[in-house]
């Protein structure tokens, strides 16, 4: 029997490209519901696990984090990891964000952070991960490169991540038919792929020069955290497992982890105990992929990804396969066949790179919008209209019902023949008074729409709570802040033709005024100054003067709780989404999206702007 295992972590994608980890105990329960299989439904509610995550459920089917009261969909993965590495011995690193909490490291750089610690480096650069931050283990503290910052980390121990491991045949690779391994197998397909796949899997049984041996013990490890890529296959090389990884006793060089990233995992994997030994005495081993010399892995490598791209396979993506060895092209290769034997047609490429900003313009290169005035908006605290009561702004909306149907009012309810269900302050309005809206005709308790209405942001305008129908114009909490907008010369994906409209948000912190959440206390404002893009185009045009008069209606953002950091009491979007990569679309908020403008002047539409609601309030 062979054996292949892999700890597994469950992540999800934030608003910044980067996949966050969830823990060890939700990543549990998330297996377990995909273990159950079709009987669990399909779904899995995060709450169960974690009261912090009770809006939230996971779509297995689609691969989507959801939160029930934004609507905000994430999508997530199911990650593969060395079960020696951090998540496989259940070590967390954590740092402490400015609420005095500790937030853990993305997966991959609590990884490289444990290897360094395992090798008793007094300190380790991360630029090379991407992350300008040296890490020192004396003082235990993160020390930002740039602006010298300091702030505490901690190491601490948790649950160990679920192990996956997977049986299966000498004969096989990997398991064709997951959780069926004693059923005879089916015939083989005659498609290029699985000829290609069936051939491999011929060579890599038959082609060896000797009995298969377990993982060697000789240490490969790369210094001062820095991975390298692993020696060409030779005399007394370490053999690679099924998933691509350099397997031992030894510690893992983090960047060594070659990691699955495939969203429909075989179903029938099994959960082994994450403490299971992994001595040299075991009676099974793993693919000697290592015996097979390197010209033919090459060989088969480029073969196989001609034959997925060119059936139009879907691509994905494996990190750590930059330079110029040989064998990098084979790892690559081999990874993609023994996942297309489990049943996965894949083709393994580089990661695509998130580009949120576009090449460094000068400020000659930058030029004002044709049609549009100025270059920037501000806003300010919020001006109280006055002179209009609730009363007075009810009864220019309101028509009365004399005689009310039997149906129930929808905001108490109650049925609208009995008096009003509220139990508020009191109002000069009676509560048994009824009446209509004068364009959608939905009826209401008048005492009901007067308690909606001093809730709200007592503007002078109101909205249907049935159909959102805005009467007047809808205005929000929005802090004081500066929009700024102007030309830029590059061309977004999608629209070589035209050049780009930037926009930059600007909100500083502050303290909540009578119409936010918490009146008096402070609030936060990250990620400021935001940076935001449109195609200069007659309808990127268009969009942007109406974005201009959301702004001015304090309707961009506003005061609440982040569904990304959890965090209440800070600035967050206000349901009109912009696009905030300019290069790519990793996470959702990028280019190319053929109906991004459409459906941006769709949620316009739903806050009251239009551009006969605009003109109307030019005049």
């Amino acid at each position: 029997m062979l054996l292949a295992s892999a700890v597994v972590v469950w992540e999800w994608l934030n608003e910044h490209g980067r996949w966050r980890p969830y823990s060890p105990a939700v990543s549990h329960h998330i297996e377990a519901v995909v273990r159950a299989g079709p009987r669990a439904g399909g779904s899995v509610v995060l709450g169960q696990v974690d009261s912090r995550l009770a809006p939230y459920i996971i779509d297995l089917q689609s691969m989507n984090q959801f939160r029930q009261d934004t609507g905000t969909l994430r999508p997530v993965r199911r990650n593969y990891y060395d079960p020696s590495s951090a998540p496989g011995k259940g070590v967390v690193w954590e740092w402490e964000n400015d609420h005095g909490s500790w937030t853990p490291y993305d997966m991959e750089v609590g990884i490289t952070i444990q290897h360094a610690y395992e090798k008793q480096h007094p300190w380790i650069d991360l630029t090379s991960i991407g992350f300008s931050y040296i890490i020192d283990f004396n003082t235990m503290g993160q020390i930002n490169r740039q602006t010298q910052r300091q702030r505490r980390i901690r190491r601490r121990l948790d649950l160990i991540y679920p192990m996956v491991t997977s049986s299966m045949p000498k004969a096989q690779s990997w398991p064709v038919s997951p959780g069926t391994t004693t059923s005879p197998p089916a015939p083989p397909c005659s498609c290029p792929q699985c000829v290609l796949v069936m051939s491999v899997k011929a060579a890599v049984v038959h082609g060896r020069t000797g009995p298969l041996q377990p993982p060697g013990t000789r240490k490969n490890m790369a210094p001062s955290g820095v991975g390298k890529l692993p020696p060409p296959p030779g005399p007394g090389a370490k053999p690679l497992d099924s998933a691509g990884t350099i397997r031992g006793p030894g510690k893992t060089a983090p960047s060594q982890v070659i990691r699955r990233q495939v969203s429909n995992t075989p179903a029938g994997a099994t959960v082994g105990s994450p403490t299971s030994p992994q001595g040299s005495n075991r009676k099974t081993g793993r693919v000697a992929l290592a015996t097979l010399n390197r010209s033919n892995l090459q060989r088969l490598a480029i073969a196989q990804s001609r034959v997925l791209i060119a059936s139009g396979v879907p691509t994905v993506p494996v990190k750590n396969l930059n330079g110029s060895s040989p064998v990098n092209p084979a790892l690559a290769g081999i990874t993609g066949i023994l996942m297309s034997a489990a049943g996965l047609p894949v083709c393994l490429t580089r990661p695509p790179k998130l580009v949120l900003h576009p090449p460094p313009v000068s400020k000659s290169e930058i030029k004002s919008i044709p049609g549009v005035s100025n270059t920037s908006r501000k806003t300010t605290k919020k001006q109280a209209k006055k002179g209009k009561t609730p009363e007075e702004v009810l009864k220019k909306y309101l028509q009365k019902v004399r005689h009310p149907p039997e149906e129930d009012c929808t905001i108490c309810m109650e049925r609208l023949t009995a008096p009003s269900g509220y139990k508020g302050p009191q109002s000069t309005v009676k509560p048994d008074l009824v009446g209509k809206l004068s364009r959608c005709g939905h009826i209401y308790h008048i005492y009901c729409l007067m308690a909606m209405y001093n809730n709200g942001n007592k503007d002078g305008s109101l909205q249907c709570p049935t159909c959102k129908t805005i009467y007047g114009v809808k205005t929000g909490t929005q802090p004081p802040g500066k929009m700024e907008y102007h030309l830029i010369p590059h061309s977004l994906p999608g629209h070589p033709d035209c050049k780009t409209i930037r926009i930059i948000y600007s909100i500083p912190p502050g303290i909540q005024g009578p119409e936010h959440p918490n009146p008096g206390k402070s609030f936060s404002a990250r990620g400021f100054p935001r940076h935001c893009y449109l195609p200069d185009s007659e309808k990127g045009r268009k969009v942007l003067k109406l974005l201009l008069v959301a702004w001015d209606r304090r309707l961009i953002f506003a005061i609440g709780t982040s569904s990304t950091t959890g965090e209440s009491d800070t600035v967050i979007w206000n349901e009109v989404h912009h696009k905030t990569e300019f290069g790519s679309n990793l996470t959702g908020h990028g280019y190319p999206d053929a109906n991004y403008l459409d459906n941006v002047l769709a949620e316009l539409a739903a806050q009251g702007i239009s551009e006969d609601s605009a003109a109307q309030e030019k005049d």
